[in-house]
């Protein structure tokens, strides 16, 4: 009967990445609840209480008077960042993706899936950092994320 009454709580407490809403500047996202979150000098933080993971968000305006079209402003920060990059609609704007694999002295891989967007007025990047070992688990994570992301009125 003890096994049956922690599944019970474990049900009942739901999942460790379950997703809460929200907001970060001009951005309204879903987070998993349960991260740790911190704000240092404009980028907010969010890290897995196993340590395995973490993002940051950073959103920003276009300078431009007036904003500029949403596809011009998602080249720019693509060629400012450089590399390949997934063509991605998200907030019902121009978005995109890539992954980078890096490796420590020790060996480890480290990998960092990064997302931007642009509405024309509004820029963002939400980069998600992971162990390799845990993509499996984290990944699918950064996209639900990053999907989750909606402009602010």
């Amino acid at each position: 009967m003890k096994t049956t009454g922690l599944v019970v709580l474990l049900l009942l407490a739901g999942s460790a990445d379950e997703l809460a809403p929200t907001t970060v500047g001009n951005l309204k996202l879903s987070v998993p609840a349960a991260w740790n979150k911190t704000n240092q000098e404009g980028t907010t933080r969010f890290a897995a209480p196993s340590g395995e993971a973490y993002f940051q968000v950073d959103v920003g305006q276009v300078q431009r008077p007036g904003g500029m079209p949403a596809e011009e402003c998602i080249q720019k920060i693509k060629a400012g960042i450089g590399g390949a990059w997934e063509p991605l609609s998200i907030g019902a704007a121009p978005a995109a993706v890539q992954e980078l694999t890096d490796t420590d002295e020790a060996g480890k891989q480290f990998i960092t899936r990064t997302y931007v967007g642009c509405n024309g007025k509004t820029t963002w990047s939400l980069s998600f950092h992971l162990v390799a070992p845990k993509k499996d688990r984290f990944a699918p994570l950064a996209d639900k994320v990053a999907k989750s992301i909606q402009y602010a009125k």
